[in-house]
């Protein structure tokens, strides 16, 4: 879910996060979610995510030394390496591309420990901390106090939900234990151009 709230709100994305309201556990991001249903337009997040704005969406705009072309080789190993092959117009290491890779590292996990295969969840478990703390770490912290003064409310709560997830840099990722249960103002501008 932290994946799609951090999307551009289509019709498409409405849809779905709707679909997926019922089934979010975390109050938190239960609201966030909720909140984006009557709040989320195209204007809004292509003025505070997209570039120019207050709180860029790509990783490499919190680096102050890394390469673009580094980075985006880094993503394309950690991704081609557990076939995550995310169908979106968004840069590699923009935050919903990278939330959502965590959540299908979430997905492998949960579904090799339903398996009976603890040492694969093992090394799934094992990629997702290094993502979070090569990656989503250097993102959460920045992004989540700017969109606190964004003004619109499911940003913010989605922002301080990815914060609340991975934690700022240098710090063990906080991750949620898995279950064998389940669960775990508009614009011209249009999120497809």
């Amino acid at each position: 879910m932290l994946g799609l709230l951090f999307e551009c709100p289509t019709e498409h994305w409405r849809k779905q996060v709707g679909a997926l309201v019922s089934e979010i556990q975390d109050p938190a991001l239960r609201t966030a979610a909720e909140q984006a249903q009557n709040e989320a337009g195209e204007g809004d997040y292509h003025s505070i995510l997209g570039p120019g704005g207050p709180a860029p969406a790509r990783e490499v705009s919190y680096h102050d030394t890394i390469q673009l072309g580094y980075l985006v080789s880094e993503l394309t190993s950690y991704y081609q390496a557990f076939s995550y092959f995310p169908t979106t117009a968004e840069a590699l290491d923009h935050v919903s591309v990278e939330a959502g890779f965590l959540g299908y590292l979430r997905l492998k996990q949960a579904f090799a420990l339903a398996n009976g295969e603890a040492e694969r969840a093992g090394v799934v478990a094992d990629a997702a901390k290094g993502f979070i703390a090569d990656h989503l770490s250097n993102v959460a912290q920045p992004l989540a106090a700017s969109l606190a003064q964004s003004g619109v409310a499911y940003m913010a709560a989605t922002g301080q939900a990815l914060l609340a997830r991975v934690g700022p840099p240098g710090t063990l990722p906080v991750l949620q234990s898995l279950h064998a249960e389940a669960g775990d103002v508009d614009s011209t501008f249009d999120c497809g151009l």
